[in-house]
């Protein structure tokens, strides 16, 4: 039986065999359903034989045959009974494929859990029979596991590379018979060669690659999905090396599938967009790329919101590229498309590969939090997508890197002084500070550890698959110590060895671990090695892992740091205006609220950042007079400040039961989602009846729109 997982608590399993089979190159021809809410097509998969199996093959195939028996007596947990799929070809409309699955005809092929399977009508065995071949001297049919979640997979077949016209340049021998034992080896010698061709041939590779999907099928194979995996077999295949190299798979999305969100186009139409598809090189050795400060870049937004990027979003691009290039260099990639998301999307950015998803919360209040944040999700085209790590739980080697590059990209975006960034980047840290005390506090100890895996971390099992530790557990996407954590260890390194020095270390691990995925330890001795007096200070990577990767709480090197923060000059005049609103709350509580005329106060004008922290200050008040909050919010305008600040208004709003300010609140929780998850079990937990009706009305609003993970958080607040 397959371990039943909960899906928003335990750890997320990897199962696909890597170590035998490893997708090299693929292609997706996909069409998208609006009513019914489903993305369906193809995908064509081109492998190449894994590394444990071209290790272990010089000892011939009978030592390897043991590895894969050992796997299959794990995953033959059961027969296969599903009836068959019927599936048909016809025409797609994009050029990258001549296969598309028509929608007529087709039977529904699942089982209670959505399992699907093809075994009893390709394979013609019975009901109680195993789901692998015992023949050959007993040996098993080679198993081809990939990763596989909420899809229904409608139909697998082997690619018939050898009929691409031309392809014989790929071939030992341009010879090609009809004998089907030389036919199956050649496809995969024509995919072998294809995959490794040298990269100054990739306008070439990507042809070939491009006319091999759209080749004839030769054959069916066998299949079944489970939870987390799609399983393949070629009856009779025995090894990885003889399995078929190039696969095509007809596939569909779930209206329930939890990757997916749908949500209504808020410029109420839909417009076919433009192709834009563009080379892509290796641009760290091309040498006009190297030159390249600002890449081509466009914005696409709703009706909406167009003037609203124009105000601060199209000045700041290439402000902020500009700015990483100055840093890291070479960007990686050729061109940005940023999309404006709408405001259920789940956070306040996502990046991949050429475009960014931002969320419209950050384009009011100025250019101040649509700026950091646009700097954040570019430092990711470094830091997460051009290198990635090689463990999923180690996500402190995008998140904490992105974080600490925000704050350099920043700065240089605004071409400030030494001491103007001094003063920025100090106040940043005690904000971050606040957070991650606030939030190791109220939080589960183990999903405070940067590598829950510890020594364990990168390893696979023999097939290669592995879990991303604790990767299904709802909570842990609203938890920022990933980003908190890893950006204080970055920031601690880059004050003992130099900024200068440590900026050229990025820029040679940049340059070295492009297009690789790496682990702490793959940074750390290279940093360590680089600068040879972080190793005379006695920093080693087993201290740096003691002390900050696979500890919960706060780091020791971080307890005494936070009392220094408090002596900057931004810091110190946010102190300043906390104690003139203190003194004058106290004023008017003493006059037994008899209304006077309020003693004549300046207070001075704030950075949104520091708005911030006074806020955060009051919030520490027990009670603030109903006249105290109203003047506050007419000073700083509070209601056109950036998300962050209105965040921390909505906040003091609550705590302090001020009614003038619920629809503040109530405006926040519809229009900034990505933020406004824990502002509702802060209107639940104060016991009062008005705010108790404010968050059921609000959710009740939202909910059917909301993501998944977020409104199953805040359903738990509420009910």
């Amino acid at each position: 039986m397959e371990a039943q997982l909960d899906p928003m608590k335990d750890d997320l399993p990897l199962m696909a065999n890597t170590n035998y089979m490893l997708v090299k190159h693929y292609i997706l021809d996909l069409d998208v359903d609006f009513q019914s809410k489903v993305i369906e097509g193809i995908i064509v998969l081109f492998f190449e034989t894994g590394s444990r199996y071209r290790k272990t093959s010089s000892t011939g195939k009978e030592g390897c045959q043991s590895q894969f028996d050992e796997t299959c007596k794990i995953r033959a947990s059961g027969p296969y009974h599903v009836p068959v799929t019927k599936v048909s070809a016809c025409s797609s409309k994009t050029e990258y494929n001549d296969f598309a699955i028509c929608g007529k005809g087709e039977e529904d092929t699942s089982d209670k859990n959505g399992n699907h399977s093809n075994e009893e009508q390709a394979s013609g065995i019975s009901n109680s029979k195993d789901f692998f071949d015992i023949e050959n001297h007993g040996k098993k049919d080679f198993l081809l596991v990939l990763d596989c979640c909420d899809l229904s997979v409608l139909k697998v077949e082997e690619v018939d590379v050898a009929a691409v016209s031309g392809i014989e340049k790929f071939t030992r021998s341009a010879k090609l018979t009809d004998d089907s034992k030389e036919l199956e080896n050649l496809r995969n010698q024509i995919v072998h060669e294809l995959v490794t061709l040298p990269a100054d041939r990739w306008k070439e590779q990507l042809y070939y690659f491009t006319c091999c999907s759209q080749a004839p099928g030769c054959g069916e194979l066998l299949f079944t999905t489970s939870t987390w995996s799609l399983e393949i077999r070629k009856s009779g295949i025995k090894t990885p090396t003889d399995f078929p190299h190039a696969i095509r798979i007809w596939y569909k999305t779930k209206p329930e599938g939890r990757s997916i969100t749908w949500t209504t186009d808020q410029s109420g139409k839909w417009h076919e967009g433009i192709c834009g598809h563009v080379e892509y090189p290796c641009r760290f050795q091309n040498p006009a790329a190297r030159l390249q400060a600002v890449i081509p870049y466009r914005v696409f937004a709703p009706y909406c919101l167009v003037e609203r990027c124009k105000e601060h979003l199209l000045q700041l691009i290439p402000q902020c590229l500009s700015a990483a290039y100055t840093t890291l260099g070479t960007h990686p990639f050729s061109r940005l498309d940023v999309l404006i998301v709408p405001s259920n999307f789940s956070s306040l950015g996502m990046a991949s590969p050429h475009i960014i998803f931002l969320s419209q919360s950050v384009l009011p209040g100025g250019g101040h939090l649509c700026g950091t944040r646009l700097c954040h999700e570019i430092a990711h085209a470094w830091f997460g997508l051009a290198i990635g790590a090689c463990d999923w739980t180690e996500e402190w080697l995008s998140e904490g890197f992105a974080t600490f590059l925000e704050d350099i990209f920043w700065a240089k975006a605004q071409q400030l002084s030494h001491d103007e960034v001094k003063a920025q980047q100090e106040l940043k840290a005690l904000l971050r500070w606040r957070r991650l005390r606030d939030e190791v506090q109220n939080s589960e100890e183990e999903l405070q550890i940067l590598r829950p895996k510890k020594e364990s971390t990168g390893e696979l099992s023999e097939s290669g698959a592995s879990v991303v530790k604790h990767g299904l557990k709802a909570e842990k996407i609203f938890m920022q110590v990933h980003y908190l954590k890893g950006y204080f260890l970055l920031r601690s390194l880059a004050r003992t060895t130099g900024e200068a020095s440590y900026l050229a270390s990025l820029r040679k691990f940049v340059h070295k671990f492009h297009g690789q995925l790496v682990l702490s330890q793959d940074f750390l001795c290279m940093l360590l090695e680089d600068i040879p007096e972080q190793k005379e200070s006695g920093l080693t990577v087993e201290s740096i892992f003691q002390n900050w990767l696979d500890t919960s709480g706060i780091p020791k090197p971080l307890l005494e740091e936070g009392e220094t923060w408090k002596e900057c000059q931004l810091v110190r005049q946010v102190s300043g205006e906390v104690t003139k609103w203190i003194q004058t709350n106290q004023r008017i509580r003493k006059s037994n609220k008899k209304k006077r005329k309020q003693d004549d106060v300046i207070f001075q004008k704030l950075l949104p950042d520091q708005l911030v922290l006074l806020l955060e200050s009051l919030l520490e008040e027990k009670t603030l007079c109903p006249r105290i909050l109203q003047s506050l919010e007419k000073t700083y305008q509070l209601r056109e400040q950036d998300a962050e600040v209105r965040h921390r208004w909505c906040e003091l709003v609550v705590k302090q039961k001020y009614v003038p300010g619920y629809g503040d609140v109530e405006k926040f929780l519809r229009e900034d989602q990505a933020m406004g998850v824990y502002l509702y079990g802060e209107l639940m937990v104060n016991e009062d009846a008005k705010q108790q009706e404010l968050a059921h009305k609000c959710f009740a609003t939202a909910r059917d729109h909301m993501d998944v993970s977020s409104a199953k958080v805040v359903a738990e607040m509420l009910f």
